[in-house]
């Protein structure tokens, strides 16, 4: 009798981009183990991924709409496959990763057989043998949480393909207990990777052409590589208390002014009101949160700011909720995520106050704080027509994908402009030519809308070359 090939994966992922690196370890886990292929759609696949997120109630409702239809798809499987709508080789096993299979793990197992593997955010290397399990009629269950597992020796399998933007994990889990937030107790407590891990696959992706890359963590600035390589590569870091706050952080006199580093930042604020931070057990004031944005633009002046915000948190009034909203009129924000609260067991907040701010109270003041922040983006974005910018091309603009390119500034803008040949800074003896994806393009700022930047492309160059000449153009804001 003929073996059956290997299982063909299905994947989805919800949530943070720490969830998207996730999934690209477990590709990574589950290639070593023989199952290498995967498909586009969950119709064609005998295995389906879903990594899951449970920071707000709206995410995991998404999650369970779909492992409907999962369970659909595995229900019905001959009909499915008879009428040709899947083309699955058997009925597929449905996977629940990441924060919800950690936080539910009971409900999602008991939901009328419609999940056959749950495994949480440190568990990945158990995959293979969970869905062994299945295979004998057993459930697959492992949601354990690690202090030492980082994924420090994986591989990821990158889902994007060709990119020239990558994201490199550097710790994982939060030691900081906010009031509202799930995250320590489905992502467990802090633990760093070693740095010689990082540059090495910082490495590979320079390799395979990627030319940007973001590091990631719940809690970066807790970042603290224990294994002793580090003072060889950067001395003098101390650790100390962030004036006004009280967490801890790594004081460093050096780096700020690379050209290779975005000169973007994100700092989260999620409220604007005092009495609320201390409520939400942030660790710090508004007033130390403005004193921080003006230290940073101060030593980076051209820098761009982005923050998350909470609305409608337990308690919050409309004096509360009016801090906010001058916190972010007083900043001028680059981009900010903006989501009205929902409460999550476990959580401090969950335990201790009462969700009683009523849900159209707390849509009516979302959108006055969406409404806020476009107000004052649109000066930031307005701010630097006329600038010349460093723009990182990604590929084709989507609304004019024969014409125009895409790409991002120094600060994270989206920059369109018409794909023309041009000039190479650094090989002005060679003919015009069309930039491609990768390249770096400096992009004389016409014009800007709230989301984006639109302008005209001058020539083809490289960082050290564009920053070489800086003195020469204008490329900052406000400058």
């Amino acid at each position: 009798m003929a073996s059956q090939p290997p299982p063909r994966i299905y994947h989805e992922t919800y949530g943070c981009q720490m969830n998207i690196n996730d999934m690209e370890i477990v590709l990574s886990i589950m290639k070593n183990a023989g199952y290498s292929e995967t498909v586009e759609v969950p119709e064609n696949a005998e295995i389906i991924f879903i990594n899951t997120c449970a920071i707000r109630d709206n995410a995991e409702q998404k999650v369970w709409q779909r492992l409907n239809y999962f369970w659909f798809l595995k229900r019905c499987w001959k009909s499915n496959v008879d009428s040709g709508r899947a083309q699955s080789l058997r009925p597929p096993k449905v996977v629940v990763l990441g924060c919800m299979a950690e936080r539910l793990k009971d409900k999602i197992l008991d939901a009328d057989k419609m999940v056959d593997v749950v495994c949480g955010p440190d568990a990945y290397r158990d995959l293979p043998r969970l869905l062994e399990e299945v295979d004998y009629g057993q459930k697959g269950i492992n949601t354990l949480l690690s202090l030492e597992e980082t994924y420090a020796d994986i591989s990821p399998v990158r889902i994007s393909k060709n990119a020239v933007m990558a994201f490199v994990s550097v710790m994982r889990g939060c030691n900081n207990m906010c009031s509202f937030c799930i995250v320590p107790f489905t992502r467990g407590r802090e633990r760093s990777r070693p740095v010689e891990s990082i540059v090495k696959e910082v490495g590979e992706l320079w390799k395979e052409g990627v030319k940007e890359v973001t590091l990631l963590g719940q809690n970066v600035n807790s970042y603290n590589d224990a294994s002793g390589s580090e003072n060889e590569i950067e001395p003098g870091n101390n650790w100390a208390l962030s004036e006004g706050f009280k967490s801890m952080c790594k004081v460093k006199n050096m780096g700020l002014h690379r050209h290779n580093i975005c000169k973007c930042i994100h700092l989260p604020a999620q409220t604007g009101s005092t009495t609320v931070l201390e409520r939400m057990r942030r660790g710090y004031s508004r007033e130390s949160y403005l004193e921080l944005v003006q230290k940073i633009r101060r030593i980076i002046p051209d820098v761009g700011i982005s923050s998350d915000f909470i609305c409608g948190f337990c308690g919050e009034t409309e004096e509360e909720h009016a801090g906010t909203l001058s916190l972010i009129k007083a900043v001028g924000y680059d981009m900010a995520y903006i989501f009205a609260y929902s409460v999550r067991q476990k959580t401090h907040a969950h335990r201790n106050y009462s969700d009683d701010v009523p849900e159209e109270v707390k849509q009516r003041r979302l959108s006055e704080l969406i409404k806020a922040f476009h107000e004052t983006t649109c000066q930031c974005y307005d701010s630097q027509v006329g600038t010349i910018q460093l723009v990182l091309v990604e590929g084709p603009n989507r609304k004019a994908p024969d014409t125009e390119l895409v790409g991002k500034s120094n600060r994270g803008h989206r920059v369109s402009f018409v794909n023309l040949p041009l000039l190479d800074r650094d090989n002005q003896g060679y003919s015009k030519q069309n930039p491609v994806f990768g390249d770096y393009v400096e992009v004389h700022i016409t014009k800007s809308t709230r989301t984006s930047l639109y302008g005209e492309a001058l020539a083809i160059t490289k960082l050290t070359t564009f920053y070489n000449n800086v003195e020469k153009a204008t490329v900052a804001c406000g400058m």
